[in-house]
């Protein structure tokens, strides 16, 4: 399997999620289990069917959060020797050149992503189009919309 790329922030909210899966997830669905079994018959008890169902949830998303915590690659942007190059990891302050708002992402694995967070996958288009360049630059980027134009302002690496 191949590494993911994860940030410090990533892969930490990675490691609560699982121990909240084990701790306290779990524990409550196996309660849940033995409460709808109290009930008698398990053929027609929707609490029990429910209950089983979350419990398959709960342990395919162990398994889920485990992997990726096994094949992590977690990438601390300031320990990189970036000299100012977007990098992954990196918090990037642009200028969209149509409509001169600014706008700030930061690039990050693909779990991570969230756009309303101003989180960016590395794999997205306008991720790729940033990766490499330098404060001052223009970044072209293929939009739904036709091709749009950003100026990176600055480069941080928190």
């Amino acid at each position: 399997m191949s590494k993911i790329p994860l940030t410090l922030n990533g892969a930490e909210k990675l490691r609560v999620e699982l121990h909240r899966l084990k701790t306290v997830d779990r524990p409550n669905v196996v309660a849940a289990i033995a409460e709808a079994r109290s009930h008698g018959d398990l053929s027609e008890n929707a609490e029990y069917d429910a209950a089983k169902e979350r419990q398959g949830f709960i342990e395919g998303r162990i398994q889920e959060v485990e992997g990726k915590l096994s094949n992590a690659q977690i990438i601390d942007p300031k320990a990189l020797d970036a000299d100012g190059r977007v990098v992954f990891g990196a918090t990037v302050d642009l200028e969209d050149q149509d409509s001169g708002d600014p706008v700030t992402y930061q690039i990050v694995g693909e779990d991570e992503a969230d756009i309303k967070l101003g989180k960016l996958s590395f794999a997205s288009p306008m991720a790729r189009a940033l990766i490499g360049k330098f404060a001052g630059d223009i970044a072209q980027v293929q939009a739904p919309g036709g091709l749009r134009e950003f100026e990176i302002l600055d480069v941080r690496y928190e």
